[in-house]
């Protein structure tokens, strides 16, 4: 639907996003800011992440799925520090391809997700451009005063853990291409994981424990394990043999000729939004309670070691990876 026949902003928020708003600290979205109160013994968190058609999503990916993955790979970003959402703001910058019907859809997939994350949005903006259309959100969360994970608290000696599968992220945004050759059952698994990942803000508390390091892997475990490795001034041992696969993700490795380069491709792939973090080993009995009374698939991959940056190890041999993970621009 073209642009000149979508209602204004006013009306976009008075009928599809204060309907979203937190009842009280929004303002019914009548102000320009949002007033929260502080929480007594708590961090107040922050993250921030942006999505444009053409670069992060398809041109024809619908727009409820778009939206919901903006809000959870913010909160997958909550969840690797060991933090616990509560609202967000967000930014929309409609295209002339967003008619009411798709905005529409775009509120209601951010409508589902509130419901299920326990989030509210806060505030923020919405606009009309002639570019691609594009979002920007910000998530809120709280954690215990000095309890949030960095990235740089990772020490020799510590094991190396990822929650969850890797690839499919990267196999899902191929599938969504149409370029893989898999059965429709496994196909739709991978497109629904690159439309609408799930973070993993059920072992947020583990990592807040346990963790001695995290980060969300967005860019890709390898990329991700080197900010880690960096941040922290040392050495992370990524074992390829180990990488935990889902079961599309086997199947397509199965029709692979070089297993070598599928298990460098998968972990340099990005849009997994899995937690890899790195614990003393004295934790490792306790982590893997931890996951499985959250039904949590949890792998060590790897171990930090002296030194700096990431090697891969493939059948006991360091390999040169290729693919690094995403990078921005």
């Amino acid at each position: 639907m073209p642009a000149l026949d979508v209602a204004g902003e006013f009306e976009t928020i008075e009928r599809l996003l204060k309907p979203l708003a937190h009842p009280e600290w929004a303002r019914g979205l009548t102000d320009d800011v949002a007033v929260l109160p502080s929480r007594p013994g708590h961090d107040l968190i922050l993250t921030k992440d942006a999505m444009v058609e053409g670069v992060h999503f398809l041109p024809d990916d619908p727009l409820d799925t778009v939206a919901r993955k903006l809000l959870r790979v913010n909160l997958s970003d909550l969840a690797a520090k060991g933090a616990e959402p509560f609202g967000y703001l967000l930014s929309c910058f409609w295209s002339e391809r967003c008619g009411w019907p798709e905005r529409e859809a775009f509120a209601a997939g951010l409508a589902e997700d509130q419901a299920r994350f326990g989030v509210a949005l806060l505030g923020g903006d919405t606009v009309r451009t002639p570019g691609p259309a594009s979002f920007c959100l910000t998530a809120l969360g709280w954690a215990p005063t000095g309890a949030a994970v960095s990235r740089a608290g990772a020490q020799v000696g510590d094991l190396v853990f990822v929650t969850g599968a890797i690839g499919d992220g990267l196999l899902g945004l191929r599938a969504a291409r149409g370029e893989l050759s898999l059965d429709e059952v496994r196909i739709a698994a991978l497109v629904d994981h690159y439309r609408t990942p799930t973070p993993r803000l059920d072992f947020a508390p583990a990592i807040r424990e346990f963790a001695t390091a995290s980060v969300d892997v967005s860019d890709g475990l390898a990329a991700d394990l080197g900010h880690i490795a960096r941040a922290s001034g040392v050495g992370i041992a990524l074992n390829l043999n180990v990488l935990p696969l889902s079961a599309a993700a086997q199947a397509w490795f199965d029709d692979r000729v070089d297993a070598q380069l599928s298990l460098e491709d998968l972990a340099g792939g990005g849009d997994d939004y899995e937690i890899a973090f790195t614990a003393h080993p004295r934790h490792e009995d306790a982590l893997r309670r931890e996951a499985e009374k959250r039904l949590v698939r949890l792998t060590r991959v790897g171990e930090v070691t002296p030194g700096g940056g990431l090697t891969a190890i493939h059948d006991g041999q360091p390999v040169e990876m290729a693919r690094r993970g995403w990078t921005h621009g």
